[in-house]
């Protein structure tokens, strides 16, 4: 009888008005089993970090995939979780030396995959493969948005981490839009709209 990989994926990263969208995808080692998974959304980020490094080490195999900011725009959030999704569990197969056998999402939708796919609503509360991709993902886009602060202090990404907060739409309307910005994101079009006005 052949083992059965079955991946849990999630992502990161959908809300904010700037960077990539980052998605996770995880085959966890039943011989070596993580303890405290959850929501990414759950933990302290120590927590996150520490279980980050877990999963890098127990997991059977794990990916990382993502969307650009450009993608984003170009093909809409929505298309480009799905494409970032794909995108890990591609990442994964490589580690993996295979596809897995079966994929488990979080969330109402599956992307276009040459596998088994199921979605789970709050899946991430539920499957442990799946809270342990919604670490990977989140954790590695919250290293992306320090590195995005370093570059562009001024936002104060390391604070809300590109999210649409008060002090996020102030240092838009003061700095006006970095590269990095969604450009399709409504209160990132409307400080362009407003600078060609």
């Amino acid at each position: 009888m052949s083992v059965i990989w079955v991946c849990g994926v999630d992502e990161a990263g959908r809300g904010p008005l700037v960077g990539a969208v980052v998605a996770g995808a995880v085959v966890l080692d039943p011989s070596q089993p993580i303890e405290g998974l959850k929501d990414s959304k759950k933990l302290s980020p120590a927590r996150r970090e520490y279980l980050y490094e877990q999963i890098i080490q127990k997991a059977r195999a794990w990916g990382i995939g993502e969307a650009s900011p450009t993608e984003i725009d170009e093909i809409n959030i929505l298309q480009a979780t799905m494409l970032a999704m794909r995108r890990a569990i591609e990442d994964l197969s490589i580690r993996l030396g295979a596809w897995p056998d079966k994929a488990l999402i979080d969330g109402n939708r599956c992307p276009e995959l040459p596998i088994a796919a199921q979605a789970i609503i709050k899946g991430d509360c539920k499957e442990p493969a799946i809270s342990a991709a919604s670490i990977l993902a989140k954790v590695t886009r919250d290293r992306q948005m320090q590195v995005l602060h370093e570059l562009h202090p001024q936002y104060g990404f390391a604070q809300h981490m590109g999210y649409p907060t008060e002090a996020h739409f102030s240092a838009l309307k003061q700095y006006g839009v970095c590269a990095e910005h969604r450009r399709s994101f409504s209160p990132v079009r409307k400080v362009l709209e407003s600078i060609v006005s």
